[in-house]
């Protein structure tokens, strides 16, 4: 059976949806977990992917990027159910899911990004900007999430990590007010076992 490796950082929540993901499909034995810290200068990350982002999978075809396709290969490697379903309404609201909840985490990220510069360079339209566009995702969320089950598509584990992620930067915020079926059904998801086995820690 073929290893795997996969370059990850802790707090990443790319990394995670793929290893939550990996861990739903029975894939997680077969990937070795390389420690990598994409900011460090000195780090050999552009040999394995040119944009020097985490996550990235080495495979005997070569190395993926993308926790997107990374995940949709993992996909491809087992004979249960998939996390892709295939084309038709399940399949696009899947996906519809998934870039919702991938596009809040990028604001997220920007958000927390600009939030470190240094005093006098930091910009509060652009953090109002981009927590905005966080809000709104979690507002179009809370619509959907009666229709939420479980993690047993690609949506609804990019929608776990994402909340998960707001929890570790942005306990603040207490996305959970006013959405209240959102936050019934990330209190159940949170429990399962891929999501206790990828819980983000800020490295020691």
């Amino acid at each position: 059976m073929t290893q795997l490796a996969l370059r990850y950082s802790p707090t990443s929540p790319y990394v995670r949806k793929v290893l939550v993901a990996a861990i739903e499909m029975g894939l997680d034995d077969r990937i070795q977990r390389i420690p990598t810290a994409p900011w460090d200068p000195k780090t050999d990350l552009p040999k394995d992917n040119p944009l020097c982002k985490v996550p990235a999978l080495q495979t005997p075809e070569g190395w993926l990027y993308d926790s997107l396709v990374i995940c949709e290969y993992l996909d491809s490697l087992h004979a249960g159910a998939k996390l892709f379903p295939p084309p038709g309404p399940a399949r696009w609201q899947a996906l519809r899911h998934h870039a919702l909840a991938d596009g809040a985490m990028d604001a997220a990220i920007l958000r927390r990004l600009e939030s470190q510069r240094p005093d006098g360079q930091r910009s509060q339209a652009w953090m109002d900007r981009q927590k905005a566009a966080v809000e709104r995702a979690l507002d179009s969320l809370e619509g959907d999430a009666k229709a939420l089950v479980d993690l047993s598509d690609i949506g609804a584990i990019a929608i776990a990590v994402m909340l998960g992620y707001l929890d570790l930067r942005f306990a603040a915020d207490e996305w959970r007010r006013n959405r209240p079926a959102l936050a019934a059904w990330y209190g159940r998801v949170s429990q399962d076992e891929s999501m206790k086995a990828t819980v983000p820690k800020d490295p020691a």
